[in-house]
């Protein structure tokens, strides 16, 4: 079975969405970009929402973390909110044909501002960039 919105191939089992033959990749920037020399790839932007809802269909065990950056994590927990599971992490290796992931990617701007701040410890530091995130759903095509 197909899902229209974003044609990803899953099979419906105990109420949940898994893939079929590949894990489902967690991707960053950095993960991303040693996956992109090989072959063609679909990108579909995504909602928070809809992120969220792709993330908590799938178990586990369906999925691998090849997050670079452990700071979205946190992103992904705490910001978006997705519920907490315990990914299986490895390093990205090459996307097969058919296989999806959720790509977490970081769009930064230069701070109109620069207040100084004292952080916890007592330090003193200066804002210097803004930092957004946005997430997109990545398939392989050929």
């Amino acid at each position: 079975m197909r899902c229209p919105r974003f044609g990803m191939r899953a099979d419906v089992r105990k109420g949940r969405v898994c893939m079929l033959k590949y894990p489902f990749m967690l991707l960053d920037d950095t993960s991303l970009s040693k996956l992109l020399g090989h072959g063609t790839y679909k990108f579909v932007d995504l909602t928070f929402d809809e992120a969220s809802a792709i993330m908590n269909l799938h178990s586990e065990e369906d999925m691998i973390c090849c997050l670079t950056n452990n700071a979205i994590e946190d992103i992904i927990y705490d910001y978006l909110g997705i519920d907490k599971k315990n990914f299986e992490h490895k390093e990205p290796a090459l996307m097969e044909v058919g296989q999806d992931g959720l790509v977490f990617r970081l769009y930064e701007t230069p701070s109109e501002t620069q207040p100084v701040i004292r952080t916890a410890y007592g330090n003193e530091a200066k804002k210097i960039k803004n930092i957004y995130v946005y997430c997109e759903l990545v398939s392989r095509t050929e």
